[in-house]
């Protein structure tokens, strides 16, 4: 439903600027970014475990042999953003506050408790991320946070870093590169798949797209999917607005959140990618109507998931 302009791989965008895109979508396959100035580098994000993030700096090599990375900068507390950090500790970490206060409370053990759990959201978690190995990643958070927004000069390019958060997540930076015309948005954009709504609420998101489409930029390289334009933007705003409507509706005829997700027809959405993240969208919805209602933890919103996704194939797969 997005414009799609990039293959896999680091792809040069120009302007000292490249994405690192994934050869294979679904939960977990970020995408990274990487801003080359003069003698130095800041890179945007790491990935999902160690194997994945020594691919990915060896991608890189190329570029970061000239002009080293110095910086990191974490979009949100997300593992699949922050993960492989300890590759790259040697760097200054940047992350928005909110982010910090996210990868405190779910790290590299709580994946592997989820992943090992002999319940229905358990098969699940193994189903969509058993591919990732979380046993070598030591957490490694950021040695600097920041509120609201700061500017960065790497090696004379300056680099905007804008926290439109809480939306996806506690914290939400998008990484604006003026000169190239390019923004980093983390998980503010899912191009192809389903955008996730973990913690809200649903209107600082809506007003992150609406600042990203007032952003002098051609390039919108994503959190998810490919390399993309404004439009994978307004897909993103579209979908959670419908999503915010529906839900709406069937919380004012008294239907329960499960039961809501699973009746919500999802329409021109419908071939997005990761479809089952409605059931958390749909519950998101509900606690910002209700706030008396309890929060899910983890294994709770991934057994709702698992519900509306269908059977795994089996345990342990």
């Amino acid at each position: 439903m997005a414009s799609v302009l990039s293959p896999a791989g680091r792809i040069d965008l120009g302007h000292g600027c490249h994405a690192w895109v994934p050869s294979t979508g679904g939960w977990g396959m970020s995408n990274a970014g990487l801003v080359a100035g003069r003698g130095e580098s800041l890179l945007v994000d790491t990935l999902y475990d160690l194997s994945l993030t020594r691919a990915m700096l060896d991608g890189l090599a190329p570029v970061t042999d000239a002009a080293p990375v110095s910086t990191v900068v974490n979009t949100h507390g997300n593992g699949d953003h922050w993960f492989g950090n300890q590759l790259v500790a040697h760097a200054e970490i940047i992350a928005a506050r909110g982010s910090l206060t996210d990868m405190r409370q779910v790290g590299p053990a709580e994946m592997r408790a989820l992943t090992i759990a002999d319940t229905a959201a358990g098969r699940f978690a193994r189903r969509i991320f058993g591919r990732f190995d979380y046993s070598g990643v030591r957490p490694v958070l950021p040695h600097r946070v920041f509120d609201g927004e700061t500017v960065l000069d790497i090696g004379g390019t300056e680099v905007r870093l804008i926290d439109v958060g809480p939306a996806h997540s506690a914290g939400d930076t998008i990484v604006h590169v003026p000169r190239a015309r390019t923004v980093y948005t983390g998980d503010i954009v899912f191009a192809g798949s389903t955008p996730v709504i973990w913690h809200g609420p649903f209107a600082n998101w809506l007003t992150a797209c609406d600042l990203l489409l007032t952003l002098d930029v051609d390039i919108i390289v994503p959190g998810h999917g490919r390399v993309t334009t404004k439009e994978a933007v307004r897909t993103v705003r579209d979908y959670l607005s419908y999503v915010h409507e529906q839900a709406t509706t069937r919380f004012g005829a008294g239907m329960p959140a499960e039961a809501a997700a699973r009746d919500i027809s999802l329409g021109r959405f419908a071939d997005l990618d990761e479809s089952e993240r409605l059931a958390v969208n749909v519950h998101t919805v509900y606690r910002e109507l209700d706030p008396s209602l309890p929060p899910l933890d983890g294994p709770r919103l991934f057994g709702h998931m698992a519900d509306i996704a269908g059977p795994c194939p089996g345990p342990g797969l």
